[in-house]
C-alpha cells in the first residue's frame, strides 16, 4: 500500500453515483480521497463524496485529535482541500436517507503503522510541502501526517526564509535525517548534489544567472544553485533575493570557491527555482558535500 501526500494523487479522488457504490468501495477496503466543504461548528468535516452526505466526525478527523494532541486548527484548516479516509458505514436519518460516515484518522493510523514506522534514517520519502514558517518547511509525507525541514536543511547555500526555495504545494523528495519517537525530521539539501556535481555545470568564463543570498562588507555571495553559491565583489544597489547576472572568474575546487564578477542586476526573483536531485536512489548511508581533497568538510552520517 502507497500513502501519498493528501491531494496528490487524482486516481484517489472519487465521487459516487449512489449509496451502493460507495458501500463496494468500503467492502474493497479503498483508500479515497474527496474535498472538505464545511467544518461545522462541532469540528465535524463534510465531504463531498456525491449525491449523498458524506461525513468525517471530529473524532475521526486526525490522530491525536481525541487525545488533545493535535488541535482543532488541523480540521478546521482542510476545508476546500482534499483530505484522505475510508467508508466506516453509513447512517440512516429519519427521512430514510443515508449519510456516510468516514474516518481520515483510520488511514493515517495505517500511514503510521504501515510505513512511517519503517522508514529508517537516511530513507527518500515524497512528500509535499503544506506550509512555510522562517524556521522551516512543512511537508506532508503522507495521508495528511506533517513533518518538519528546518531551514538549514533546505539547501548548502543559505536562504533568509523557505518560500526562497520551495512553494506550499508542491511536491518534492526528501530524505530522512532524525527520528525520535514518532517525530520525523527530514532534509532535502542532501538530495541536491554535492559541490563537485554542481561546480561541474559552470566554468571560468560562463556568464550565468544567479540570485544574490547575502550582502556582505567583503563581497556578495550569489547562489548559482540551491548547493553553490559564489563570492563576488561589492556593487552599489544591491540587496539580497535579487537576480543577477555573473561572470564566472574561476573555479577552485581544493578551496570550494568560485570567484564572481557581477555584470548586470534585475530584479527580485519571483518564484523560486525548479529542483534538480543530483541523487536518485531510496536510501543514503552518507553524504560528503565537499571535495576530498578540501580543507573544510561538509559531511553527513545517517545513523
Amino acid at each position: 500500500m502507497t500513502y501519498y501526500p493528501e491531494g496528490k494523487c487524482k486516481l484517489l479522488r472519487r465521487k459516487f453515483d449512489a449509496v451502493e457504490d460507495a458501500e463496494a468501495a468500503a467492502k474493497r477496503g479503498e483508500i479515497i480521497e474527496a474535498k472538505v466543504i464545511l467544518c461545522d461548528r462541532e469540528h465535524n468535516l463534510h465531504v463531498d463524496l456525491g449525491a449523498f452526505g458524506a461525513v468525517i466526525p471530529r473524532c475521526e478527523g486526525a490522530v491525536g485529535i481525541s487525545e488533545g494532541t493535535t488541535k482543532d486548527i488541523a480540521l478546521i484548516s482542510r476545508v476546500n482541500k482534499y483530505v484522505c479516509f475510508r467508508i466506516l458505514g453509513f447512517q440512516e436519518n429519519s427521512n430514510k436517507t443515508k449519510t456516510a460516515l468516514l474516518s481520515r484518522k483510520a488511514v493515517q493510523e495505517e500511514c503510521i503503522n504501515n510505513y512511517l514506522d519503517l522508514l529508517t534514517v537516511g530513507d527518500v520519502a515524497d512528500a509535499a510541502v503544506t506550509r512555510l514558517e522562517r524556521f522551516g518547511a512543512f511537508i506532508d509525507i503522507g495521508a495528511g501526517i506533517n513533518a518538519l525541514i528546518p531551514i538549514d536543511m533546505l539547501s548548502v547555500s543559505r536562504i533568509n526564509h523557505p518560500n526562497e526555495r520551495l512553494e506550499e504545494g508542491q511536491k518534492i523528495r526528501t530524505v530522512l535525517r532524525k527520528k525520535d519517537g514518532g517525530k520525523l525530521t527530514f532534509s532535502l539539501r542532501e538530495l541536491l548534489g554535492t559541490w563537485e556535481e554542481n561546480a561541474s555545470l559552470f566554468a571560468a568564463g560562463d556568464t550565468v544567472t544567479g540570485v544574490i543570498r547575502s550582502v556582505e562588507e567583503y563581497g556578495v555571495f550569489v547562489e548559482l544553485a540551491p548547493n553553490l553559491a559564489g563570492l563576488a565583489e561589492l556593487r552599489d544597489n544591491l540587496f539580497v533575493g535579487q537576480q543577477v547576472a555573473v561572470f564566472v572568474k574561476s573555479v577552485v575546487p581544493e578551496k570550494m570557491k568560485i570567484k564572481l564578477v557581477i555584470v548586470e542586476a534585475f530584479g527580485r526573483e519571483e518564484t523560486p527555482a525548479p529542483l534538480t536531485y543530483r541523487f536518485t536512489g531510496t536510501h543514503m548511508n552518507e553524504w560528503h558535500y565537499s571535495p576530498k581533497n578540501c580543507d573544510k568538510q561538509i559531511d553527513t552520517i545517517f545513523s
